[in-house]
């Protein structure tokens, strides 16, 4: 992988990540704001339970592809981004580019894909 490829890979990561903060400290703000005791009835009660429910997993979502994005910087500051964690082979560039946080080359994830689907069912 060219240098140029890499540096447009680092800030397309810094971008989501920057993305993901922001993001959840907005969330964050809004439930800061918001009493539930404030709410008249059960059923507003149950709404906002659910409501804060959802955004808890999204946060769990978010928060699993932030580790994902400080894992991949740091492969890049070791000198290892592109490269596939099963054969060691290289991560095709077009694949880095749709998922920057990808740590397999297309073979090795469908074998992998292959492998969970047989586990499941």
């Amino acid at each position: 992988m060219n240098k140029k490829d890499l540096e447009k890979l680092r800030k397309e990561l810094l971008r989501q990540k920057e993305e993901i903060i922001k993001k959840t400290q907005e969330t964050m703000g809004s439930e800061a704001e918001f009493d539930k005791d404030d709410l008249p009835d059960e059923i507003d009660h149950a709404s906002f339970e659910y409501h804060q429910s959802l955004s808890l997993r999204l946060r769990d979502r978010e928060q699993y592809l932030l580790d994902k994005i400080e894992k991949a910087l740091k492969r890049m500051d070791e000198g290892i981004y592109g490269k596939c964690e099963s054969c060691g082979e290289d991560i095709d560039v077009k694949r880095l580019m749709a998922r920057p946080v990808a740590t397999l080359c297309i073979k090795c994830k469908e074998e992998q894909e292959k492998r969970e689907k047989i586990l499941e069912g």
